[in-house]
């Protein structure tokens, strides 16, 4: 007869779950995380420099929020000009996703920065004053021949950047979400009545939006990351503020301690989000 100690009880958590089988990198994460908060409470270094910091963190979520925000509308716009069969639209948009993409991101911001933002004062100023040749009087021309590249801050001029890198990237992606539905559905809404415009809006891009997002939410990771990249136009986020803290103190482990870990927060906190979204879709399917 079978001893009680022998039955299988049903039960949520597996009874072969061996200790091999832990997620022994959250468990590593999630000490290594208490022992910096238990420091930061701790140590005044470490906590004067946490303070110093926070103002970083939002400037630097500020910047990432807006840039892809812009990013991902370029995106869409750029990927839905890549499936075209205009071909203008479509070479246009092959254009740039080509030329972005071969270009290091890093570059990418100091020319936007210094060489086409200067280009495009000097053009409002000449087109204001043109018109004022015509109305001298006139407000707006006058406005925009006063307009001076002090007007558009730094911080601007890196989320602009940001924005053209990534929609680049952000374009292949929404191609290759809208060339992933198949092709009879765009059929089947152009035999029912449909404009092209129609179909895309309301067939197609529907379902391509719900295929491209766990890679939009793994692009918006990637987008804070490179936001440190600002720090080559002194913009105070992040690592701008962490190299100040660094001059000023002389404190160097402190210092990017503390930056390491700030963004590292913020990214395994996003990388949680877009997990939950990809389980949420899965669940759904």
């Amino acid at each position: 007869m079978e001893s009680t100690k022998d039955l299988k009880r049903p039960g949520i958590i597996p009874n072969n779950l061996g200790i091999s089988k832990w997620p022994w990198w959250a468990i590593m994460l999630i000490l290594s995380g208490l022992g910096v908060v238990y420091v930061i409470l701790t140590s005044q270094n470490y906590n004067d420099t946490f303070m110093f910091l926070t103002q970083g963190v939002y400037t630097t979520l500020r910047i990432t929020f807006f840039s892809y925000i812009i990013a991902a509308t370029i995106g869409l716009l750029t990927g839905l000009a890549r499936v075209s069969k205009n071909p203008i639209l479509y070479n246009l948009a092959t254009l740039y996703v080509e030329v972005i993409r071969g270009v290091p991101l890093v570059v990418l911001l100091l020319y936007i920065a210094f060489a086409f933002f200067p280009v495009f004062v000097t053009v409002v100023q000449g087109f204001g004053n043109w018109g004022l040749s015509f109305a001298p009087n006139n407000n707006t021309f006058q406005s925009l021949t006063d307009f001076t590249i002090r007007v558009i801050p730094m911080e601007g001029r890196a989320i602009i950047a940001l924005a053209f890198g990534y929609g680049a990237y952000e374009a292949e992606v929404f191609r290759a979400g809208i060339q992933a539905i198949g092709k009879g559905q765009m059929e089947a809404a152009r035999s029912l009545g449909m404009t092209y415009i129609q179909a895309m809006r309301f067939i197609i891009l529907p379902q391509a939006v719900r295929q491209v997002l766990p890679p939009l939410g793994n692009d918006f990771i990637a987008c804070l990351k490179d936001s440190s990249l600002a720090t080559v136009l002194a913009v105070n986020e992040l690592t701008q503020l962490g190299r100040l803290r660094r001059a000023s103190t002389f404190r160097v482990l402190e210092t990017f301690n503390m930056v390491a870990f700030l963004y590292l927060s913020m990214t395994l906190l996003l990388s949680a989000g877009v997990r939950w979204i990809e389980r949420k879709l899965k669940i759904e399917d």
